[in-house]
């Protein structure tokens, strides 16, 4: 009989910035910690549009168990078992503004919101991959490969700010920064 295997809340909101980066770095890290780690995915209302939208959806099907559709802030219950620490850490990868700002302003009206704010204060960590982290003009990928320009404001960027003050919670720039948080929790 093995080993119980440690679990980790994937959330996937609705940005379409960095989710094919991300998609990769999250396969790469799940087989590498297949022995240890089960990584089970949320996804939104709009990141399941936009995953769909990305053609990434059986991708994510077939490469991890476990992946649920938001059907409300409640359902399924994901806020419910970071609170009794079923998951080692949340990380929301991509993460829109709206739930940066969703999460910064305590309003957990959508389910990874709600899961966010439930764990924080349980003190489970949150690690979040914001599309808009700093000022500046940037530049994305859509599902074509065309480049599309975005102007990240300085209010989006507020909330990001606000959110890496919180305790326990922290900004990653990068998808390939993910890998370090797994190294953080798992290596050792």
């Amino acid at each position: 009989m093995g080993k119980k295997k440690k679990k980790v809340a994937w959330g996937i909101t609705g940005a379409g910035d960095k989710i094919l980066e991300t998609l990769e770095v999250m396969k790469q890290i799940k087989d590498k910690y297949e022995e240890e780690v089960d990584i089970e995915v949320y996804i939104s209302k709009s990141g399941d549009q936009v995953v769909k939208y990305y053609g990434i959806s059986n991708q994510i099907e077939e490469n991890f168990d476990k992946v649920w559709v938001e059907i409300n802030a409640n359902a399924p219950f994901l806020a419910g078992n970071i609170q009794l620490g079923k998951y080692e850490f949340m990380l929301i990868a991509p993460t829109t503004s709206n739930t940066v700002a969703k999460i910064s302003m305590r309003m957990g009206d959508t389910l990874l919101a709600n899961a966010a704010i439930m764990g924080q204060k349980a003190d489970v960590p949150l690690y979040i991959l914001p599309s808009d982290y700093e000022e500046g003009v940037t530049i994305t990928k859509l599902p074509n490969g065309k480049d599309l320009k975005i102007t990240i404001r300085k209010e989006d960027v507020e909330h990001v700010e606000k959110l890496a003050k919180m305790h326990r919670t922290f900004m990653i720039k990068d998808p390939e920064d993910i890998e370090e948080v797994f190294t953080l929790h798992f290596s050792g």
